[in-house]
């Protein structure tokens, strides 16, 4: 099972989101745990691709506005990819990714 943790920013940002984008956001979320389990790379819905001038960052869209960045951490299980999840919400998280 792959581990995760945000940052205040995250956590922030996911308050921030009404009910109706939080759901959509935690049933993409799930495509991409499932994803990550099955360890066959991502479903093309979800769009997953590097944000632009930032190696190490990517992000997944949730909505046709909706969009989240997080970063690949250190494995906290052996075998395990770890999320650091940084942001969440409309393409305006693009400032800060």
């Amino acid at each position: 099972m792959p581990t995760y943790e945000w940052d205040e920013s995250f956590a922030h940002d996911l308050k921030r989101l009404a009910a109706v984008q939080r759901a959509a956001f935690e049933a993409a979320v799930a495509a991409f745990v499932e994803d990550l389990r099955a360890g066959r790379g991502f479903r093309k819905s979800l769009r997953v691709k590097r944000v632009q001038g930032h190696r190490d960052i990517y992000e997944l869209t949730w909505a046709p506005d909706g969009r989240a960045t997080w970063k690949y951490g250190d494995a906290q299980r052996d075998g395990e990819p770890h999320i650091l999840w940084r942001r969440v919400g409309t393409h305006k998280i693009f400032d800060r990714p």
